[in-house]
């Protein structure tokens, strides 16, 4: 998800942090740093980068209720900023919520962290140092290079960033959510989505071909059988539809029939 306009707002005031119109900015991107916080939490987290924010979760490879789950926290987001936007007459934002694969990330900089806790820790039980002294030391540690291992090589996020950065010429301008039909069952929108017709999307460089529908609305999907929400694809279902070779979908054939 991104603010529209902003670079434009910032560039009226030549990037002078005391112009009227940077401060209005700096309002604006401070709101939308709020609302972002104010929605996130352990089953939604994110990443928030200037005037953009990332929002991840792995889905469940025996159930589509964390699709379902992921796709209404990102809509009830997307619609609180959309809001915002319109109460205080900005541009708004453009969300693009897409699905993929992802290699595991590196831990460096939370591992290196943790062991330095760790250490402290063996000095308070050693009699070394206080519990006092434990606790300052343990708040004075800062991580000098981070990362979210779940973002790194994460190809949800390169098809949403790609297609993003695509816009108005891809077909995907303007302030609205776009969503990777590959979250739902059959790539059609279910009744309980009320989206505009779907919107093919491709980058050539990346071999990446793909449809986004853009959405206005959710409704109470209903529960289906229980266990699943209709018109929904769970982790595996999805991988199975995006991946792009013919090995690739007969391994995760394999892991939904053991499964």
């Amino acid at each position: 998800m991104d603010l529209l306009g902003y670079g434009s707002m910032i560039g009226e005031a030549e990037l002078n942090p005391v112009d009227p119109r940077a401060k209005i900015a700096v309002t604006r991107l401070r709101a939308f740093h709020r609302i972002v916080a104010e929605h996130s939490g352990r089953h939604f987290k994110t990443l928030v980068i200037n005037d953009g924010a990332v929002a991840y979760r792995d889905l469940s490879l025996r159930s589509n209720g964390i699709t379902h789950d992921f796709l209404q926290r990102s809509f009830l987001l997307f619609d609180a900023i959309s809001e915002l936007e319109r109460r205080n007459g900005w541009p708004g934002a453009r969300m693009v919520v897409a699905a993929g694969f992802r290699a595991r990330g590196s831990r460096r900089g939370i591992d290196a962290a943790a062991a330095r806790v760790e250490r402290i820790l063996e000095r308070m039980a050693a009699g070394e140092i206080a519990p006092e002294q434990a606790v300052r030391e343990a708040g004075r540690i800062q991580r000098y290079s981070d990362d979210i291992p779940q973002l790194q090589a994460n190809f949800a996020f390169t098809r949403a960033y790609v297609a993003d950065a695509g816009g108005s010429g891809a077909g995907l301008g303007g302030p609205r959510m776009f969503v990777d039909t590959a979250l739902f069952a059959g790539g059609k929108t279910p009744l309980w989505v009320t989206s505009g017709p779907p919107i093919p999307f491709q980058e050539p460089r990346l071999g990446l071909q793909c449809t986004f529908a853009p959405v206005t609305g959710l409704e109470a999907p209903g529960r289906g059988d229980g266990l699943n929400i209709p018109g929904l694809r769970d982790g595996l279902e999805i991988g199975e539809t995006i991946a792009p070779t013919l090995s690739l979908r007969k391994l995760i054939k394999a892991a939904r029939e053991t499964s």
